[in-house]
C-alpha cells in the first residue's frame, strides 16, 4: 500500500492546496563563457580605394513611461474617498461574510467562492470579518487574508481593498471592492 492510499480526502485537498503554494527553486544560470582560446577575429579592412562606410548615429531612445510596477490586475488599497463613503454607508455594502470559527484553508475556500458568487451577483462592494486573532496577537485568518485577495485566484474578481471603519469592525474587518463581470 503506497502512503497516497493512507491520506484521507481531506488530508489531500490540504497537500495538494501547500503543494500548490510552493514555488520551485530557480537555479541561477552559469554565464556563458567562450571555450576557444582564439581571440574574435578582426574585422577586415576595406579595399583600397574604397571609403569605409560611415556610422549611423540613431538618437536616443526615451526610457518607456511606465505606472509603478505591480501584476496585471493585481488588487489596490481603495482610494480615501471610496474608503470613507464606505464606512459612512453612502456607498452600499452588498453583503458580508464572517470568517470566525473556520480553519485556515477553510477560510480561503469560503472568501473564495464568497467573493466570485458576489461578482457573479453583480455586488459592488462586501465586508470581509476576519477577526482580530487572540489576545492581541495577529490572527492566522487576518495576516493571509491580503495574500489570498491579490494571490491569482481572486486577481480578476477583487478590485481593491482597505481597513473597515470601527463600526463595521475596525481592524478586524475590510472593505473588498469587486469587479464588474
Amino acid at each position: 500500500m503506497s502512503r497516497r492510499d493512507d491520506l484521507s480526502p481531506d488530508d489531500r485537498r490540504i497537500w495538494a492546496r501547500v503543494a500548490g503554494s510552493a514555488t520551485p527553486h530557480r537555479r541561477k544560470k552559469a554565464p556563458l563563457t567562450s571555450t576557444v582560446d582564439d581571440p574574435a577575429p578582426a574585422p577586415k579592412a576595406p579595399p583600397p580605394g574604397k571609403a569605409r562606410p560611415r556610422p549611423v548615429e540613431l538618437p536616443p531612445l526615451a526610457a518607456p513611461k511606465l505606472a509603478a510596477p505591480r501584476a496585471r490586475g493585481t488588487p489596490e488599497e481603495l482610494e480615501p474617498r471610496r474608503q470613507r463613503r464606505l464606512s459612512r454607508e453612502r456607498d452600499p455594502i452588498d453583503a458580508r461574510i464572517d470568517l470566525h470559527g473556520y480553519g485556515r484553508f477553510q477560510a480561503q475556500d469560503a472568501l473564495t467562492a464568497f467573493l466570485i458568487g458576489a461578482q457573479a451577483r453583480g455586488h459592488g462592494a462586501v465586508l470581509v470579518i476576519t477577526g482580530q486573532g487572540r489576545r492581541g496577537g495577529t490572527g492566522v485568518i487576518k495576516s493571509s487574508v491580503h495574500e489570498w485577495l491579490t494571490g491569482p485566484a481572486l486577481r480578476g474578481v477583487v478590485s481593491g481593498f482597505a481597513p473597515a471603519a470601527r463600526k463595521h469592525g475596525g481592524d478586524g474587518a475590510l472593505y473588498v471592492t469587486i469587479r464588474r463581470a
